[in-house]
């Protein structure tokens, strides 16, 4: 640490600030071809609209077919661009602008190349959530965004700071996948568009966050030490110990603290319970877990 108590900088050669900046690329692009092929494909040809600016844009290409879908999406996400760089920054301004404007081209190019499916509404759900997932999800792990409703839920963040920015971005595509039902006539666009938004959600939550999401145990018991042990033994994992303090009580004791994966809570529980049936355990869902045992931290370059 240096005198001000700020972290030094991180130093990177010319070489590794290349390729993060050509894997940039490629994911951008990657992820911009497959969104391209979920709304030429599934989405805007079976009249779904899959929330945020592209639902928006879906549904003004629906009643103005003249207006490129690609071209609306741009054009209306202009008008963010200036905000967001005032607001949020320079830098994610400018990655969501140059992979929004990629996006757009990758739509508007294949629009009348790729053939519209036309088959069962689920399918054409699901599957079109499954490949705007996935592109979001490569876009999102390098950084930037498509723009539309994470710049507009970033901004009202700012006004409404007591409102989680998943709950706005849920808001925003709540307002046009229900314009959807109007523009459509039909309310059962507006359930697809929910469907696939689900899906689309999973998808790009699994693909960013990967396989390691687990689950962390903390664990109350008067026989910590001898717990501890039979899961460094039995188990093979890292327990950390918190110091707490009894409300009721006042008396000190010690929490341990033990993440794993979730195919090995049952085995965790066991283990305690042979131990101690006393114990009181809480069990929390987590995203990701990284370090020795699961995905190594250096992946994450």
């Amino acid at each position: 640490m240096v005198p001000s108590g700020k972290p030094l900088p991180v130093r990177s050669n010319g070489s590794g600030r290349a390729r993060r900046m050509a894997l940039d690329i490629l994911f951008y692009l990657l992820g911009s071809v497959l969104y391209a092929l979920s709304v030429n494909v599934f989405t805007a040809p079976n009249q779904i609209a899959p929330g945020g600016v592209t639902g928006l844009s879906t549904l003004a290409n629906y009643l103005f077919p003249v207006l490129p879908i690609g071209v609306l999406i741009f054009g209306i996400n202009l008008p963010l661009f200036f905000a967001a760089w005032k607001r949020i920054g320079r830098e994610f301004t400018i990655r969501t602008a140059l992979v929004t404007a990629a996006s757009s081209l990758c739509i508007d190019i294949t629009t009348r190349l790729l053939p519209p499916f036309r088959g069962d509404m689920i399918l054409t759900a699901v599957f079109g959530g499954v490949l705007s997932g996935a592109g979001l999800g490569l876009i999102y792990m390098r950084g930037a965004t498509t723009g539309g409703s994470e710049i507009v839920a970033r901004l009202l963040e700012r006004k409404f700071r007591h409102i989680p920015i998943g709950r706005l971005i849920l808001a925003v595509d709540a307002v046009v996948v229900a314009a959807a039902a109007l523009v459509y006539r039909n309310l059962e666009s507006a359930l697809y568009a929910i469907v696939l938004i689900f899906v689309s959600t999973s998808v790009m939550d699994r693909l960013i966050y990967g396989g390691e999401s687990g689950k962390m145990l903390l664990i109350m018991t008067q026989e910590e030490e001898a717990v501890a042990a039979d899961i460094l033994a039995a188990m093979r994992r890292g327990v950390t110990m918190l110091e707490a303090a009894g409300a009721y009580t006042g008396g000190a004791r010690r929490v341990l603290l033990v993440a794993v994966r979730r195919s090995e809570v049952y085995r965790l529980r066991t283990v305690v319970h042979d131990r101690d049936p006393g114990a009181f355990i809480i069990v929390v869902s987590t995203d990701e877990v990284l370090g020795e045992g699961f995905k190594p931290l250096e992946n994450e370059r």
